[in-house]
């Protein structure tokens, strides 16, 4: 196995620039995730990997070997795809070994890779089947199979549980962190599901337009995100964001006057800021309390939606100053109803807050 490095790598369509630059470094072994919404240039950064596209500009190494101006068979890496792109004429085992048949492997050769791929994969019983006689699932298993038989440097994955139901994607994220502990790959998987991202990566690049919003660990990102983007990208649901104005500030703990006029706090080092300079507070729907505790800053606000998800209730509500609605998480035995005028608290050691460009004030919890 193999790290990756990236450096200054820049892709332009004609005259549309999609890529602006991005330097990475990925350690051997890990497994980073580029997660970001459609269009902000994550597949095409993995196809630049593959050499499945011309880079415009910038460096591609694999293992410390510059691969720039090298094909992709020759980069020492494996592509899964969202689509399987199986033969439908050749059995599973015929799939998973046409790779190693081109390499002119021998027969023996061939099956004992396929044998292995399929035992780490739990499919030695489909070995014998055409694909139109697999589920999306067992079709997914074969096109990782066929990745792995290959013993790449690098796997690289885009986007491969899109086109699976919502059970079966939580089932296979579930294998391919089994899969990336059993083999010690290094591994590069494309997604715009913040849910995977989280669950799968040891370390995550957020992408926007083409340029790297920030990298790190999951908790990390979750719990000190560098900018809005970010806040906003990283949790399900999101980051709640009410406009306001900074009122105060030390180096523990920011005061912010809200729009509708209530003031919070939010324990982060807002001291480069100005004083009723534009600032936006944040706070995620899973840290606000129904029942207001000293201490907590509170905000009151009016039931628009009631979402009964079972164990988990969300309460959405109208705020001044939140341009959508904003979201309260509480458990699925609390009775809110529609209509009702309610007061949440805002533990201060969870509150967050962005400067008018967008970057988030350190936070001292």
């Amino acid at each position: 196995m193999a790290g990756l490095q990236l450096k200054g790598v820049k892709k332009s369509f004609g005259e549309v620039k999609t890529l602006h630059g991005i330097d990475l470094e990925i350690k051997d072994g890990e497994f980073v995730v580029f997660v970001g919404p459609s269009g902000c240039g994550k597949s095409t950064l993995l196809r630049t990997i593959a050499g499945l596209e011309d880079l415009s500009d910038g460096q591609i190494s694999i293992g410390g070997k510059e691969v720039s101006q090298e094909p992709p068979s020759k980069r020492g890496v494996a592509m899964v795809f969202q689509s399987y792109a199986l033969y439908p004429h050749m059995t599973v085992a015929e799939n998973m070994g046409f790779a190693l048949k081109l390499a002119g492997v021998a027969k023996d050769g061939q099956r004992a890779a396929v044998d292995r791929a399929a035992k780490i994969l739990q499919i030695e019983h489909l070995l014998d089947r055409k694909p139109k006689a697999l589920s999306g699932g067992q079709r997914q298993r074969v096109a990782i199979g066929r990745a792995i038989v290959r013993k790449p440097e690098v796997f690289l994955f885009d986007e491969p549980l899109s086109n699976l139901d919502a059970a079966l994607r939580v089932q296979m994220r579930v294998e391919l962190a089994k899969l990336h502990r059993e083999l010690g790959a290094t591994m590069v998987y494309v997604t715009h599901d913040q849910t995977e991202a989280m669950t799968l990566a040891n370390r995550i690049v957020v992408l926007s337009a083409g340029r790297i919003e920030q990298v790190g660990a999951p908790l990390d990102l979750y719990s000190r995100p560098a900018n809005l983007f970010v806040a906003g990208f990283i949790g399900s649901p999101k980051m709640n964001f009410v406009k306001g104005q900074l009122a105060a500030a030390d180096e523990k703990i920011a005061q912010i006057r809200l729009k509708g006029g209530a003031v919070v706090k939010a324990e982060v080092d807002a001291r480069k800021l100005k004083i009723n300079s534009e600032v936006t507070f944040g706070v995620r729907p899973e840290h606000i309390d129904m029942d207001v505790k000293a201490g907590d800053s509170a905000l009151a606000g009016k039931v628009q939606v009631v979402e009964h998800l079972g164990d988990t209730t969300y309460v959405y509500l109208e705020v001044p100053g939140c341009e959508v609605p904003f979201i309260v998480r509480v458990p699925g035995s609390r009775d809110v109803k529609v209509g009702e005028n309610i007061v949440v608290g805002l533990p201060q050691n969870h509150g967050y807050a962005f400067d008018a460009d967008g970057h988030a004030c350190p936070v001292t919890w």
